[in-house]
């Protein structure tokens, strides 16, 4: 009877470690890494763009949900939010923050010098204090970048060739951008002196600033406006395109989303390839790569869009010589 019983409570014993040990080895196992990520608008606004930036951590191996965790943040078009959110992905001790617009990427660098992070910004990284330099960032952040001043001109240049007899132009730009609306304002008025043509730098960082800046335009009888590459304006590029067509003002942006909304036309990077990298980049590191050691990645394609059913309510006939140059009409 005793040993009976001995061998019960052994048997028991043993089944009972048993059980343990899935748990054991569920334990064991390293938690699902967690990104950070910061907008500057809402949602809806990054749809394609947060596409592309899964499907470059899909080329890394990590899917989200399946071993990969997001916590988004949110400013909706508020800036003077991002540093409360980034404080929170930085308490949230994530591993990894992607950062899609300059002024997120500002507010990040000011809360952590150590959690790594993956911008994408339309100015000079190394202008605005991200990173030492492109090829060697440095320090804790890296990235893409479209360098738009070096395009910044050219916008001008494209929108006094559709509208050859203006000599007034004008620069829309948000002022809660400051380093990005300074330089572009300088860049801006630097090509207008070269090209002898007048300028001016209009203001906006709300929807009923807007429908005043194009008020404005009509005043100024400006024969065309360019609009800065701010993330602000990038989230309202529906808004510009409308108004635009009912100022009947000729527009430029570097976003090809402007076009397809509806605008006149945009020459810029294509922001797919952008996010892609970023997507890529965000993996790199969760497997191990500092920012430090991974370049900034400049845009190496720059495109032309034109929209033919734009430049028709507008009453513009495009040069043939623009649309020789456009990697893409709309019709």
């Amino acid at each position: 009877m005793q040993f009976d019983q001995l061998k019960r409570r052994d048997f028991i014993t043993l089944v009972g470690g048993a059980v343990g040990w899935p748990l054991a080895t569920r334990a064991q196992q390293p938690a699902m890494p967690v990104v950070g990520f910061l907008g500057s608008d809402s949602p809806d606004l990054y749809t394609d763009r947060l596409h592309a930036f899964r499907q470059g951590l899909k080329e890394t191996g990590y899917v989200e949900g399946q071993n990969l965790a997001i916590e988004y943040r949110w400013a909706e078009g508020r800036n003077d939010q991002l540093s409360t959110l980034a404080a929170d992905l930085v308490r949230r001790q994530v591993a990894v923050i992607a950062a899609f617009t300059t002024p997120s990427t500002l507010a990040l660098k000011a809360a952590t010098s150590t959690i790594p992070i993956v911008f994408f910004t339309a100015g000079d990284p190394v202008a605005l204090g991200f990173v030492a330099s492109l090829n060697r960032p440095g320090g804790n952040l890296t990235g893409t970048t479209t360098l738009t001043l070096e395009v910044g001109s050219k916008w001008l240049q494209l929108l006094h060739e559709m509208v050859p007899t203006a000599t007034t132009f004008a620069l829309l730009v948000n002022p809660t951008s400051p380093n990005l609306a300074d330089a572009q304002s300088k860049d801006l008025q630097a090509a207008a002196r070269t090209l002898g043509l007048q300028i001016h730098v209009l203001q906006a960082s709300t929807d009923g600033e807007l429908n005043t800046v194009f008020e404005r335009l009509v005043q100024l009888q400006a024969g065309g406006l360019v609009i800065s590459s701010d993330s602000f304006l990038f989230a309202r590029s529906e808004q510009l395109a409308a108004l635009a067509v009912r100022h009947a003002a000729p527009t430029i942006f570097g976003f090809r989303e402007f076009a397809k909304a509806g605008g006149l036309m945009s020459y810029g990077a294509n922001l797919w390839d952008q996010d892609r990298t970023m997507g890529v980049y965000t993996g790199r590191i969760l497997k191990g790569e500092k920012p430090a050691d991974l370049p900034v990645q400049q845009a190496t394609k720059i495109e032309l869009v034109i929209n033919l059913k734009t430049a028709k309510a507008l009453s513009l006939t495009v040069p043939p010589t623009l649309l020789t140059r456009a990697d893409e009409v709309i019709e």
